[in-house]
């Protein structure tokens, strides 16, 4: 049996989640989202009638979705093992993209929202981060760590990460992340063995 190909509708939220880990929210269009994606500007707008906002939530969710199924996995080794993946899978994304990409959920996060409201796209955005944060507390937990410190521990864990996708992209180098991820890698193993 092969794998199906990835409906119109998953391509666009795939290639918003792409456009805006490169450009940001603010310069992610909907018209160049489907020219990324080879979609019909037309289905763009049938699928997401509410416009950008609901396309950019989805980007989020879809980019969420998948670190967590990626970050689920690789934490049934351990918290070790599940920091080693999260970490690899950021180094990929900024090497592979030749430190143009981060993340998208960052992205959302840091830009100013058009209005005082709370857009769809940030809360969803804080859903992802404390997702991400609570699956490598649990990891934690699991392996006898106390649960403030396990809650403390994953939450640097996101916010180092993030920050320093965003430090190798400015500095052209996947060095930044090889540094945390050795600074990180010993404040987990001494966690654990506390």
């Amino acid at each position: 049996m092969t794998k199906s190909s990835p409906s119109a509708r998953e391509r666009i939220v795939a290639g918003a989640a792409d456009m805006i880990s490169r450009r940001g929210l603010n310069a992610t269009s909907i018209r160049e989202t489907a020219k990324h994606a080879r979609a019909p500007l037309g289905s763009t707008y049938h699928y997401f009638p509410e416009g950008k906002q609901q396309l950019a939530t989805e980007a989020v969710r879809y980019t969420g979705a998948w670190t967590a199924r990626a970050l689920r996995k690789e934490l049934a080794a351990g918290p070790v093992a599940g920091l080693r993946a999260f970490l690899a899978l950021w180094r990929t994304i900024v090497v592979d993209s030749d430190f143009r990409a981060g993340c998208p959920v960052l992205a959302v996060s840091i830009e100013e929202p058009a209005d005082d409201e709370t857009p769809a796209a940030l809360a969803a955005a804080a859903e992802v981060f404390a997702e991400w944060e609570r699956l490598l507390a649990d990891a934690l937990r699991e392996h006898g760590v106390e649960a403030t410190q396990a809650a403390q521990l994953a939450t640097l864990v996101v916010a180092a990460t993030e920050g320093t996708v965003a430090m190798c992209r400015a500095k052209r180098s996947a060095q930044p992340l090889d540094d945390t991820a050795e600074q990180l890698q010993a404040l987990i193993t001494a966690a654990i063995g506390d």
